[in-house]
């Protein structure tokens, strides 16, 4: 049985990037199929073209039904479970849910609180979303999910999951719009390699888990800006949110918030 998974780190916005990551079970093994910074370059993916790292990613409103082909393309068989990095809710959003108060209450300490959805971020964009994958056959898991059901869409929280990928105590200091927070005295060179290595710590442990990743990381000589690790980033995060996908699929996950939104984290 060859299950795949699907990991988006959704942007909240149409005009922003998101990073797609797609894995599939082969037999005892997991394996990275294709990994990208944009919808549009996942898409490339599928028709033979291979991720320019370098170019300039712009972002599109998600396309369920034409990620989905894509994806069953790639790996020979419909997607098994999508894990998406975006409040996601069976109701409309409108402000703070249960499930982020949850998942503040049980990991703020440890600098993962959840920022609050608002109507306008993601608002219409994730309502569209979520509608979209339940009429494709993907409906969103809450606490409400017959815990055997594996199927469907899962909404995590990459900080989280990185707390259990990597043992950390402490949310890691990998976003690059909040370097200068993590390091006020460091210069831009210095904050660019910090958050590098930190990216390099993500991949390592990922690839313990799923094998080679097609994700070339960059030196830190050739980063000019800050937002120009941004590919990187998102991509990262979309292979984040796989893992938690392949960790609920082992049953090694839980649902934090109600029947109308949950976000799942791994143990």
């Amino acid at each position: 049985m060859s299950r795949t998974v699907l990991g988006l780190d959704a942007a909240w916005t149409a005009h922003q990037p998101s990073g797609v990551a797609l894995v599939q079970e082969q037999g005892q093994r997991w394996h990275c199929l294709a990994v990208a910074p944009s919808y549009a370059s996942f898409l490339a993916c599928a028709g033979g073209h291979p991720v320019d790292w370098e170019a300039r990613h712009r972002g599109s409103p998600p396309e369920m039904g034409t990620l989905l082909r894509a994806s069953a393309r790639l790996a020979g068989r419909p997607v098994d479970l999508i894990a998406i990095d975006m409040p996601l809710s069976t109701e409309p959003i409108g402000g703070r849910r249960n499930a982020d108060q949850q998942v503040s209450i049980q990991y703020g300490s440890r600098g993962c609180a959840v920022h609050s959805p608002t109507t306008a971020r993601p608002g219409a964009l994730a309502d569209g979303l979520r509608s979209e994958l339940e009429q494709l056959g993907h409906p969103l898991q809450t606490t409400a999910t017959p815990r055997h059901s594996s199927g469907g869409v899962l909404e995590v929280y990459p900080h989280v999951a990185l707390l259990a990928l990597l043992g950390l105590d402490y949310r890691l200091a990998y976003k690059a719009n909040r370097s200068s927070r993590y390091w006020p005295a460091a210069s831009i060179r210095q904050r660019i390699e910090k958050l590098l290595a930190n990216f390099q710590r993500i991949h390592t442990a990922l690839e313990q888990q799923i094998g080679t990743i097609k994700l070339p990381l960059p030196q830190p000589a050739a980063v000019a800006t800050l937002t120009a690790l941004k590919p990187w980033e998102d991509s990262l995060d979309a292979l984040v949110c796989a893992w938690v996908a392949m960790e609920h699929l082992r049953g090694r996950t839980c649902a934090l918030g109600d029947s109308t939104a949950a976000i799942w984290c791994p143990h």
